[in-house]
């Protein structure tokens, strides 16, 4: 395929350091995520490649540096993402997804969506009252929904949160263990524990959990109750029963919001027993008011190598959800 050159000028010194990174670190990864060679000449930046390459680093070098001039901090997993979402979609405007704040945590850390599958997902939780996300692990699933969860509260949109989860074991028999019934059930909520905690103050978040405000529980103890003006999150559903699901349905009380969550690919139920978040997604994708969005290894926003990962069993055991699971 033909070489082509493509030159970029551009007219802020200290936002082009910004995009270029600490000695020029992000031009070295732009490079090898694409086929392309970049040099620099003053405040000119030459990328030379085939023209399918030169056009996609070129709107990802604009679009993060307008980025940039808005005060958006450009890391290396922010050009990793950039690039994905770029590659998956070229009409893509980055602005929509990366200025798109959901939360500032207790670190001062802005937590926005990283992918297009992710602003889905923030924007259906914003707009319908139940909604389910389905898709592999490290996709921010739980996260995001913790995100806009603390931030209801936070404006006062909700009076408390509900995390919960099935107790149900990973493949490994925990045998008997010590203590009362929370002690128990405490190691299968602590996934849930160290999202909260990610986002807020701990003595902060310790003092709300101990009112009531932010209440971690086990899914076995959501039944017989209705939750009123709460954000509700369910979080491995891939987990419950087909009882199970309907029974946390329908605790939704009003002015309520209700996350469920989920991987169909890490079912640890018995074989015979169908997942209830299997159901769910059947038997109610065309209500109205309830949203079903899905994400993929291309959501992946922990280490790449968990890209690769899922994409290699998926190519050992097929498509089967079941399959992939065991």
């Amino acid at each position: 395929m033909q070489s082509v050159t493509e030159k970029l000028t551009f007219d802020d010194n200290t936002t082009l350091k910004v995009l270029l990174g600490e000695q020029d670190g992000h031009v070295r990864q732009v490079e090898r995520l694409t086929p392309v060679k970049m040099s620099l000449r003053g405040n000119q930046l030459s990328i030379d490649g085939s023209a399918p390459d030169v056009e996609l680093v070129r709107s990802l070098l604009l679009q993060l540096y307008s980025l940039a001039r808005k005060g958006f901090p450009i890391y290396p997993q922010d050009i990793l993402h950039a690039h994905r979402i770029l590659s998956e979609n070229r009409q893509t405007d980055l602005e929509k997804i990366f200025l798109d704040t959901v939360f500032i945590s207790s670190k001062k850390r802005a937590i926005t969506p990283k992918s297009i599958a992710q602003k889905r997902y923030i924007d259906a939780i914003r707009a319908c009252d139940m909604v389910f996300a389905i898709g592999p692990a490290g996709t921010g699933k739980t996260y995001l929904a913790m995100a806009v969860a603390v931030a209801a509260l936070q404006d006062k949109k909700v009076h408390r949160i509900v995390l919960t989860r099935p107790a149900v074991e990973a493949g490994e028999k925990l045998g008997f263990l010590p203590g009362d019934l929370a002690e128990k059930v405490n190691p299968y909520l602590r996934p849930l524990y160290d999202a909260l905690f990610d986002m807020m103050d701990f003595d902060r978040a310790s003092a709300l959990i101990h009112k009531g405000t932010i209440e971690v529980a086990p899914l076995a103890f959501m039944r017989g109750r209705t939750l009123n003006d709460a954000f509700v999150i369910l979080d491995e559903a891939q987990n419950t029963t087909s009882e199970q699901m309907k029974m946390f349905l329908t605790r939704l009380g009003l002015g309520s919001k209700a996350v469920i969550t989920g991987d169909i690919t890490q079912i640890d139920l018995p074989q015979e027993i169908k997942s209830g978040l299997v159901e769910a997604e059947t038997l109610l994708r065309s209500v109205q008011g309830i949203r079903v969005v899905h994400f993929s290894e291309l959501d992946v926003v922990r280490h790449p190598l968990v890209q690769e990962v899922i994409r290699a069993y998926q190519r050992t055991n097929g498509t089967d959800p079941r399959s992939n699971g065991r």
